[in-house]
């Protein structure tokens, strides 16, 4: 059995850990674009701020682990596949045959249609090439731009202010991270993020990059009528999933790679985990990407035991989001924004920076975020995720949202103990 997996970041990494472990005797091919050893996205802001250096952004650690696991290393990017034939066509005109694919790829960079983002000095901080290019430039007091305050774009800021570098940055929503705060949570993360001296524009486009005179390679003019002269431009606009390859493959893809609950496609033996596929999610009741490294590692480890065979099933997608901006902490968790006829409450103390949002299905927390909140975090991931009925507690929630762990102790034995009797009834 030949086993292709395209990608080589945390979901082809395990996918390919999981497929040695139980199928000693097969073959593994795993297909990388870039010419380091696999690494970790998430660690390039540490490598920005000095924590690690590039050896410390390997997922693993010894240079020989896929030699010793007998995992075939091809370097190159998946540009087809034909799932009638069983093949991969690479971009080196390199055609690989497969009995089993994982479709790994992740997520590509999204870059605006802005005139001037083809000039140098312009950066995604994506790869490990661009994380070089990054620290060539923001060096101390150097003026940056920053395009982009999502969860992303706020790990990258973290990154940059702790270069000492001067930071301005630009979002074209409303608030920062839109995606996953409400307007009070997003404010409050904007001034926390000014008073650290961090400059903000919100609702706000880059209009163009031109080249700079003399005193700044680039000179940015914004929709709000300023013109800014800066060393480096950072665009953190989002990502999308890197699945273009899979055009007339025959492979379902809406946003990303539709999955089933094996994380098997539409077609038998194709698989996709991480960032590129679209799993079902129980507590939204619908399919989404989640394209976090916890949610690829086990989507990776459920795909590779259905590939030798082994019939396991997704148990759902985890909607959370834990994220430190310049010291101050925020979560989301879940459908933070609410659901059509549901329930919710907040509660906000602007005077201390602390703000706690719930949202509420029936007797079920179905979503929730907060703001400097970071008192039983744990808790307010296990309600979501569990989908535990709260009975009288969600009234009594929405009178103090700030008993959590009280509405969590005696509903989550309450339903354990009622599970635990229809479990008796049933034998």
């Amino acid at each position: 059995m030949h086993h292709v997996i395209l990608g080589a970041g945390p979901a082809g990494v395990i996918a390919a850990e999981t497929l040695r472990k139980h199928a000693p005797g097969d073959t593994i091919t795993m297909v990388g674009d870039e010419k380091e050893p696999p690494y970790s996205r998430m660690a390039i802001p540490y490598l920005l701020i000095g924590n690690v250096g590039e050896h410390g952004t390997y997922l693993r650690k010894s240079l020989t682990h896929f030699d010793d696991l007998k995992v075939e290393m091809v370097h190159g990017q998946a540009v087809g596949v034909d799932a009638k034939a069983r093949t991969v066509t690479l971009d080196n005109g390199k055609v690989l045959n497969f009995d089993r694919l994982l479709i790994a790829t992740g997520s590509r960079p999204a870059s605006p249609p802005i005139p001037g983002m083809d000039l140098p000095g312009i950066h995604p901080c994506w790869t490990m090439d661009d994380a070089r290019a990054i620290m060539q430039r923001a060096t101390q007091g150097a003026r940056v731009l920053q395009m982009g305050a999502g969860f992303i774009g706020c790990i990258i800021m973290e990154a940059l202010a702790a270069r000492g570098v001067k930071l301005s940055v630009v979002e074209m929503g409303d608030r920062m991270v839109p995606r996953m705060m409400g307007p009070t949570a997003g404010n409050m993360i904007k001034q926390w993020c000014e008073a650290k001296g961090v400059e903000v524009f919100t609702k706000t486009k880059v209009e163009a990059i031109e080249k700079g005179d003399a005193g700044a390679p680039l000179k940015v003019r914004l929709s709000n009528g300023k013109t800014m002269d800066v060393d480096l431009v950072i665009s953190a606009t989002g990502v999308k999933p890197a699945i273009g390859f899979l055009e007339n493959s025959g492979v379902t893809c809406l946003q990303g790679v539709l999955t089933d609950e094996h994380l098997q496609t539409n077609v038998p033996g194709i698989y996709a985990a991480g960032d590129c596929a679209e799993a079902f999610d129980k507590v939204s009741n619908k399919t989404i990407i989640s394209a976090i490294q916890p949610n690829a590692a086990e989507q990776a480890r459920v795909a590779a035991l259905n590939m030798v065979g082994r019939t396991t099933a997704l148990k759902g997608v985890t909607q959370i989001n834990v994220l430190d901006t310049l010291g101050l902490i925020s979560t989301s968790f879940g459908n933070w924004e609410g659901v059509p006829g549901g329930e919710h409450v907040e509660l906000t103390d602007a005077s201390a920076g602390r703000h706690l949002s719930l949202q509420f299905k029936d007797d079920v927390l179905v979503g929730c975020n907060s703001v400097g909140w970071t008192d039983h975090v744990g808790v307010m991931r296990g309600l979501v995720e569990g989908q535990i009925h709260l009975g009288a507690w969600k009234d009594t929630l929405k009178q103090d949202p700030t008993r959590l762990m009280d509405a969590y102790l005696a509903s989550a034995q309450a339903q354990s103990g009622w599970n635990g009797a229809q479990d008796e009834r049933r034998r």
